[in-house]
């Protein structure tokens, strides 16, 4: 059901009466509320959009911060936005979890903050990447880091197994830590076969980049297996890299990953700050959508999507021949941000499509045109600055328009009986809205479910006039009738019922 808020006003319109000339007329003017006092409803469609503090303290509408977006490739996908639930997508189950929430954070409105209690455990169900054993393909492994010291030997990430090597029991590794401000990335008998300078199955993967205590940065670890690339990422930048093959160039043979006995994931098990949007992907890493070149040649990340953001109300039902006349919005509009307001009207929107009945682009506070029906709809988009960091937002939408009146019936109603028919006959209406009139009729007091008259089923639309006789009606029978005006504005604007009238027809009448 939509929860808005309808203020009421009454104002008074000259509306143009080809038989009066020139007369007053009162229109219903009402207001719908979106946000604002009440809060926003459930949109029928949003895209990068979620809610903030607006103006007075009420909640608003603004662009959502970018966060990973699971695809078919999503293994696992952490992000912290339900605490009672912090997996949100992903064949994964929590072991342990011991990380809170704040709402410092990069993306969207929660984050995890970890107080070197042992963190997150997870365990992957057969068929998810670390809930699996055997040859393994591409894969990544992405998240938010905001450590609060950075000090040596915390652990981000931790996976540890084992696995037969020629009938040999072999131990497994993988593991993220901090080594001197840098992040350290080690992989023990991870890759099947394959051997370093050493003859050892280990691989260590160093940060070139110091970390900063209280600064977000990006991380993130991918094996390509097409190519046997092995790569460490930093802020969209690659900070250590090495062909896991043969010989250690693009020409070697390649190394997959094989995997042991499953066994848990473990995120944050010695870690002190921030993390967020932990992701695993089944394929090798790609740059998202919000990273951008910054000044200076160095790989950034905008805050907000360059395309911005878009929602759709759900279909708001006024009443017939409605006219908006007027979108009034309180909205923070910053410097190089922009925000467009569209509407859309119809009597049925069963059939609305996305683009059917089409969009009206309008301007908040001037006056709307062509725009009247049963149901209206608003939609908005809203754009960040140049560089993605500024976002608009939306307090309030407030939708003024007008109700056709209903007309009011006629007063003085009478009915003659006859020979299987009923004249019913009336005064105009003193409505001078009133185009037309419809007439009921049934065998029951206040039931007008009439079918058998020559002239069709109750109602019976008699035009404007001020006599309509029924026919084919049953000799001995009692029929009950009543009238209502319909608007000469919209004739599906039917007002109230006159006082009821009955008679009998007899045959010797």
């Amino acid at each position: 059901m939509w929860e808005n808020c309808i203020r009421k006003n009454w104002i008074f319109t000259v509306i143009f009466n080809l038989a009066a000339c020139f007369c007053l007329s009162p229109l219903f003017a009402k207001e719908v509320v979106l946000g604002g006092k009440a809060g926003w409803p459930e949109f029928q469609s949003s895209q990068n959009i979620t809610t903030g503090k607006g103006r007075y303290g009420y909640e608003c509408i603004q662009l959502e911060t970018n966060s990973f977006v699971s695809d078919r490739d999503t293994d696992l996908l952490i992000d912290f936005e339900d605490p009672r639930n912090i997996i949100s997508d992903g064949d994964y189950s929590i072991i342990k979890n011991n990380i809170g929430s704040t709402n410092q954070t990069k993306n969207e409105k929660l984050a995890g903050l970890s107080r070197n209690l042992g963190g997150i455990s997870v365990e992957g169900k057969p068929g998810s990447f670390f809930g699996s054993e055997g040859l393994m393909g591409s894969f990544s492994i992405e998240f938010w880091l905001c450590p609060s010291l950075v000090e040596n030997g915390e652990v981000i990430f931790n996976w540890e197994s084992s696995k037969v090597l020629d009938g040999a029991l072999v131990y497994q590794q993988l593991a993220g830590m901090f080594n001197k401000g840098h992040m350290e990335w080690s992989f023990s008998n991870f890759f099947d076969g394959y051997k370093n300078k050493n003859e050892k199955n280990e691989i260590q993967l160093n940060g070139s980049s110091r970390l900063i205590p209280d600064e977000w940065s990006y991380h993130v670890i991918s094996f390509d297996s097409e190519s046997g690339i092995l790569e460490y990422i930093l802020n969209g930048s690659t900070e250590d890299l090495l062909y896991v093959t043969s010989d250690g160039t693009e020409d070697g043979e390649i190394s997959l990953v094989y995997l042991g006995t499953p066994s848990e994931v473990d995120f944050c098990s010695e870690y002190t700050g921030g993390i967020d949007e932990i992701r695993i992907m089944r394929r090798a890493y790609q740059s998202p959508e919000f990273q951008s070149a910054e000044y200076g040649g160095k790989i950034g990340f905008t805050q907000y999507l360059p395309q911005g953001g878009r929602f759709v109300s759900r279909p708001i039902m006024v009443s017939n021949g409605s006219i908006l006349k007027e979108l009034n919005a309180e909205v923070n509009v910053p410097s190089q941000t922009e925000v467009s307001f569209f509407v859309r009207s119809g009597d049925n929107f069963f059939n609305w499509t996305d683009n059917y009945p089409e969009w009206k682009s309008v301007k908040s506070g001037e006056l709307i045109s062509g725009v009247n029906g049963l149901y209206f709809q608003v939609a908005a988009e809203l754009l960040p600055d140049g560089n993605g960091g500024i976002s608009p937002s939306i307090t309030e939408i407030a939708l003024t328009f007008e109700e056709l009146p209903e007309p009011l019936p006629p007063f003085v109603v009478k009915a003659v009986a006859g020979n299987a028919c009923v004249t019913v006959s009336w005064n105009y209406s003193v409505d001078d809205t009133a185009g037309g009139y419809y007439l009921y009729y049934g065998n029951r007091p206040g039931e007008y479910l009439g079918r058998i008259a020559v002239e069709g089923e109750s109602p019976i639309d008699v035009g404007n006039t001020t006599s309509f006789t029924v026919t084919g009606l049953e000799n001995g029978k009692i029929y009950y009738f009543a009238l209502a005006a319909w608007s000469a504005h919209d004739k599906r604007v039917v007002g109230e019922l006159s006082k009821e009238v009955f008679a009998r027809p007899l045959a010797y009448r």
